[in-house]
């Protein structure tokens, strides 16, 4: 298939216009013309219908788009694999507002000069996957699953000390310290705990070895539903010290430590050994020297951590 073609489909697609597509092509309209035609051509299929306003998507235009754009990334990774300087270091973490983004950042900082594609993937599964196949050039994420495929390493550089987040109600909401085996019976709020994920695997783990429950209590509708839940009943959930969190004050949450053992979340880092991006490197190496593994004295992990 001709990628100028499909880079010129989705111009059009884009623009709205075979005139406004030229010009972001640098190409002359009749050229769009040309090339949309040959696509239509090859694939049998009218991708779009003339109005007045300019052009419209057909039903199969719209169905083609979508793989008309990956076909374009493809086009792009395949070039970055020869030419890694060209392009963003591509990272996957957990979430935005986890302390893995907070470590990227801090990172960014110290190397403001190197270009960073933040992405979150959906679990460490398909993370592994996206390394292996040259997707992302790195990913923050909790290993649960071994061997890993051939080429693809993984090394431990941030545990994570959680913290119970009470609101005043609960039963431990004024204790400034509580052992993890005090934790036993209680219910622990965490939507969106998906079965046959690594951080479901952790939370299971840690709820069969302390007694205690983990509730997904329905859908995932993000953390500032969590806290307004947690606040206003005597509910109680898991947070990470390195975790962004912004509560309104009449919420009056409290944040307990854990202790004997204090729980801590492996975060490891996950490249593949033959990347050549030149700010993985860099990555790597600002991980060592931020010795972010200082947990507790006492600390508890999964056996597979």
């Amino acid at each position: 298939m001709d990628l100028d073609a499909v880079r010129t489909f989705v111009a059009v697609a884009d623009t709205g216009r075979f005139a406004d597509a030229a010009d972001d092509l640098d190409i002359t309209p009749q050229a769009v013309s040309k090339r949309v035609a040959a696509l239509e051509n090859t694939l049998g299929v009218r991708l779009f219908t003339r109005t007045a306003r300019g052009t419209q998507l057909t039903s199969d235009g719209q169905a083609f788009l979508p793989h008309a754009r990956e076909l374009l990334r493809a086009e792009e990774r395949a070039i970055a694999s020869v030419h890694p300087a060209r392009r963003a270091l591509r990272v996957d973490v957990i979430g935005r507002d986890l302390a893995p983004a907070v470590v990227l950042q801090e990172f960014h900082r110290e190397h403001p000069n190197v270009a960073l594609d933040v992405v979150t993937l959906f679990d460490a599964e398909t993370a592994v996957a996206a390394v292996r196949d040259g997707t992302i050039d790195a990913s923050f994420r909790a290993i649960n699953r071994q061997p890993l495929p051939d080429g693809v390493h993984a090394a431990r550089v941030y545990d994570e000390s959680l913290y119970l987040l009470t609101g005043p109600a609960h039963p431990l909401a004024t204790s400034q310290t509580v052992a993890l085996t005090r934790l036993s019976g209680h219910r622990i709020r965490m939507p969106g705990n998906v079965p046959g994920t690594e951080w479901a695997a952790y939370y299971d783990d840690l709820a069969a070895t302390f007694g205690l429950v983990i509730d997904p209590v329905g859908p995932n509708f993000g953390i500032d539903a969590l806290l307004d839940a947690v606040a206003a009943t005597d509910g109680a959930t898991f947070i990470g010290d390195g975790m962004r969190l912004t509560a309104p004050a009449g919420h009056d949450l409290r944040r307990v430590t854990l202790c004997d053992p204090t729980p801590v979340y492996p975060h490891s880092l996950v490249w593949h050994v033959d990347n050549p991006h030149p700010a993985l490197s860099a990555l790597r190496d600002h991980l060592r020297a931020a010795r972010l593994r200082q947990p507790a004295t006492t600390t508890w992990t999964p056996a597979w951590a």
